[in-house]
């Protein structure tokens, strides 16, 4: 009885009453069930796959090699890889309005596999050469020195300096005797003291004391506003004991009205970016040069690389015409190139040379036609003795998910605080990776991990569009946080003093290799330890060697060592699929999983796929600019503009890409096809039939009828009046 009431509602819920609406399914034919058996064995394959993938461990799981064409995971070839299930499942995190009325009103965006058509990576042969050295720190202490007690106490007791480094010691005897001097050594070695030491101990010791409002008796001259800042606050230390002193600062970004007024109260110790300090020289009147006794060119290659060099002219002309009395330049730089030679000759008068791995010499710079200190420009580099220097090979589809990793790996799950500094090629690039990394890995929690003992990144930007006030802000947090992420241009790569960055991180090639050096060098400074890492793809691998040739050793590290991390991020990578409680169960996966994570981001807001298409183009046209000694290894055709794109988190192919109004040729583009679009409009107005003569012209039929029926009226109104 039982059985046939339930089989009685069955039929009642199957079929519907009166009102119910549900029609008797139809018959289905032959080639339909054929096609529906055929599913359910698929389905039920893949089912029994997981579920067999399940019961083994993630480390035991076969896997292929990265980068390696074909399936991801040995397996059937009926079964869909991980990207395709992804593909099929959508997030839930996806909002319905997402699904119904989406923004995109383009073509159909294609969500492509990571692990398939990847170049396969080559075996990089990385030499271990022998690396140049210079031994840090000495054995003299400051006391040793003839500095003033008071100068001496401060630095041993408040600065926690007895012992003076390499460059030091043999820079500052020569600098306070008198000497223009030419300082070369490598980044972190203590260059700013060793110039700021010599100029607080001459001001203090001028008789009587200096006033305030003197006006400038040093200048110094740095080529970022970061290095400016950090240059003031090692000064505002310095003068501690001597009041009198008045350090201060001026650079772009600021307001100029504030900066006159600081000027016009005068200031003993100016600090000051080359452009701004060229504005005041030529429209301040506040700003006297007649005192200026001490004139210092700190990272000079820098200067020179950022185009300064006729900025810095002018300021020395400007000094050599309202100076009164000598005065003494030093000029420091961690390479001394052809450029900086030819400022040191415009600058320098019989100066001495100062390097760490070489006896104090004379340098015949006093013409800057006559540079002959050619013998210490050559191309074998310094490096901090502590630096352990890694590169890694990512195809261009897995660079995002592989940087994202590395971050998680050593600033989240490191068993230690880190700090780390990860150099961008472009502007755009570092604002898109920025708002990208901080809605997205930032907050990620391990599986383990319990509600309030998760720690979150700390992710900055730093570039040279952005205000001045900002930029300040995020250098003093970065630098007082004890773990955190730096995303930055090279605006943050010369002469920037960040304390315990444990890892600098290279996403772009820089190109030369003193730009790798000035990088490298924001780490392992003053001989502590560091460690840096080289993102290359597959065709630029050739730039180890050139790296080896420079006396520059490096070690590889393995791809998928880094994506092994995601693992730890099962639960957190699960969150959002509809396959609720299915972990990813390998390394493809979730890279899968966390890059799907990256574009469902992305395309949930339209302003923020333009931001990833201008990061796209600029970093493009930035690609195109190595030099040409370097073209045979970063060339446009070797790029695989699909593969690149994905990188940046798009689907589109790079031709619908390039397509949007910050395009010139995009924009050229549009206004062809809104004239031909009006064309086409007036040429689908309905015709009118007119009767014509056989030697009518057929030109403006319309209009000549008209004007041929209203000047036979008017003519005939003519005849009527006479």
């Amino acid at each position: 009885m039982d059985q046939a009431d339930d089989g009685l509602l069955l039929n009642l819920v199957s079929f519907g009453g009166e009102g119910g609406g549900n029609k008797r399914p139809k018959k289905e034919d032959k080639l339909t069930r054929l096609k529906r058996q055929r599913a359910e064995k698929r389905r039920a394959l893949i089912s029994s796959k997981i579920a067999a993938s399940k019961q083994e461990t993630p480390t035991g799981a076969k896997k292929p090699k990265l980068g390696t064409n074909g399936p991801t995971i040995e397996e059937d070839k009926h079964s869909p890889s991980p990207a395709e299930k992804e593909r099929k499942i959508p997030s839930e995190t996806e909002s319905a309005h997402e699904k119904g009325k989406n923004f995109r009103s383009g073509p159909q965006q294609i969500v492509a596999s990571l692990f398939r058509n990847n170049p396969e990576i080559p075996k990089v042969s990385s030499h271990a050469v022998e690396q140049l050295k210079e031994k840090i720190f000495s054995s003299d202490k400051f006391s040793e020195l003839q500095l003033h007690p008071f100068l001496v106490t401060y630095l041993e007791e408040k600065m926690g300096l007895c012992h003076m480094t390499s460059i030091q010691q043999k820079s500052i005897p020569q600098i306070i005797s008198g000497h223009d001097t030419l300082v070369k050594s490598q980044t972190g070695s203590g260059k700013t003291l060793a110039f700021a030491i010599p100029v607080v101990q001459h001001l203090q010791s001028i008789v009587p004391k200096i006033q305030r409002q003197d006006g400038p008796y040093a200048i110094v001259i740095v080529p970022t506003r970061e290095l400016a800042l950090q240059s003031l606050a090692i000064f505002q230390k310095l003068v501690q004991p001597f009041h009198w002193i008045v350090p201060g600062c001026l650079m772009g970004g600021e307001r100029k009205k504030s900066e006159k007024a600081r000027l016009r109260k005068g200031i003993n110790i100016l600090v000051s970016t080359p452009g701004r300090l060229i504005d005041h020289v030529q429209n301040t009147e506040a700003l006297g040069l007649t005192k200026v006794k001490w004139l210092i060119i700190d990272e000079a290659d820098r200067l020179l690389d950022m185009g300064f060099e006729r900025d810095v002219a002018q300021i020395v002309n400007s000094l050599n015409e309202k100076q009164e009395g000598h005065r003494q330049t030093v000029l420091l730089s961690a390479t001394l190139s052809q450029g900086v030679e030819r400022l040191a000759g415009m600058s320098l008068v019989n100066p001495q040379l100062v390097e760490v791995s070489k006896p104090v010499t004379d340098t015949k710079v006093s013409k800057p036609d006559s540079v002959t200190v050619t013998q210490t420009t050559d191309d074998k580099f310094v490096i901090p003795e502590h630096l352990q220097q890694h590169f890694i090979v990512v195809p261009s589809k897995l660079r995002l998910v592989t940087l994202a990793a590395f971050i998680l790996q050593k600033c989240k799950y490191a068993a230690e605080n880190n700090k780390m500094v990860v150099f961008m090629a472009t502007q755009d690039s570092t604002e898109f990776h920025h708002s990208l990394l901080v809605n997205t890995i930032a907050s990620f929690k391990e599986e383990e991990e319990e509600e309030g003992d998760e720690r979150d990144i700390e992710i900055f930007k730093l570039h040279g569009d952005m205000v001045q006030k900002e930029r300040t802000q995020v250098f003093q947090d970065f630098s007082s946080t004890r773990s955190g992420v730096l995303l930055c241009t090279d605006v943050a790569a010369r002469g920037l003093d960040l304390p315990k960055v444990k890892w600098i991180v290279q996403y772009n090639t820089p190109g030369t290799p003193t730009e790798y050096i000035h990088r490298v060098g924001r780490t392992a400074r003053a001989g502590t330890r560091g460690s840096s890492l080289l993102f290359l793809s597959p065709s630029e691998v050739d730039y180890v060697q050139v790296l080896n040739d420079h006396k520059i050793s490096m070690e590889e590290v393995s791809m998928k060592e880094v994506l092994q991390t995601l693992m730890v991020l099962s639960q957190e990578l699960a969150e959002g699929r509809k396959s609720k409680g299915r972990h990813p169960h390998s390394v493809e996966e979730s890279a899968t999983v966390l890059q799907n994570r990256f574009e469902t981001y992305l395309y949930q807001n339209k302003e923020r796929i333009q931001l990833a298409k201008k990061a796209y183009q600029s970093f493009l046209r930035s690609y195109a600019t190595y030099p040409s000694n370097l073209k045979h290894i970063f060339h446009m055709k070797n790029l695989h503009l699909g593969h690149v794109a994905k990188s940046f988190g798009l689907r589109e192919a790079p031709k619908q890409i390039s397509q949007f109004k910050d395009n010139k040729y995009a924009v050229k583009l549009q206004r062809k096809t809104e004239r031909r679009e009006q064309l086409h409009k007036e040429a689908s107005l309905p015709h009118k039939r007119v009767n014509m003569s056989e030697y009518a012209s057929g030109l403006d039929v319309v209009k000549t009828v008209k004007k041929r029926k209203a000047r036979n009226k008017k003519a005939g109104k003519t005849k009527k009046r006479k």
